[in-house]
C-alpha cells in the first residue's frame, strides 16, 4: 500500500523508516537566520542545513518561502546592488516576523517537552 498513512513514516524494505521532525521547520530556521543578520537567498541557502538537519532545501523552494514570508509581512526585501555581480535581494526580519519567530520557539519548546516526557517513558520500560 505504498503512498498511504502519515508522510513521517514509511515501511521501507521490510522495516519502518521513521521520521521525526517538525513540518515547516525551513519557516522558523529562516526567521532565525534573518533574526541574526539581514541575508541574500544564497547564503540563506547554505546557512539553512545548519538547522533544519536537511541536505539541502531547493532553491525555488526556498524562494516560494520567502516571498510568502513577505507577502505575509513577515519579512521585508530590498534589492542589494552592494555586491559584485548583479543586484541580489536581501532579505531581513519584520517586527511581525519577530513576533511569530517567539511563537514558533514557543510551540517547539512544548513540543521539546512532549518528546522528553514520551522518551523517559519509553526508557522506564526498557
Amino acid at each position: 500500500m505504498r503512498g498511504r498513512g502519515p508522510r513521517s513514516r514509511r515501511h521501507h524494505h521490510g522495516g519502518w523508516r521513521v521520521l521525526a521532525r517538525v513540518e515547516r521547520f525551513a519557516e522558523p530556521a529562516l526567521l532565525l537566520l534573518l533574526r541574526e543578520h539581514p541575508a541574500h537567498g544564497y547564503d540563506l541557502l547554505e546557512r539553512l542545513p545548519e538547522l533544519t538537519g536537511e541536505a539541502r532545501i531547493e532553491m525555488g523552494n526556498l524562494y516560494r518561502l520567502l516571498r510568502g514570508l513577505e507577502e505575509e509581512g513577515l519579512v521585508s526585501s530590498e534589492w542589494d546592488a552592494s555586491s559584485p555581480g548583479p543586484a541580489k535581494r536581501r532579505y531581513a526580519i519584520t517586527p511581525a516576523g519577530e513576533q511569530l519567530l517567539d511563537h514558533w520557539v514557543e510551540a517547539l519548546r512544548r513540543s521539546q517537552e512532549r518528546t522528553a516526557r514520551f522518551l523517559a517513558r519509553y526508557e522506564e520500560r526498557r
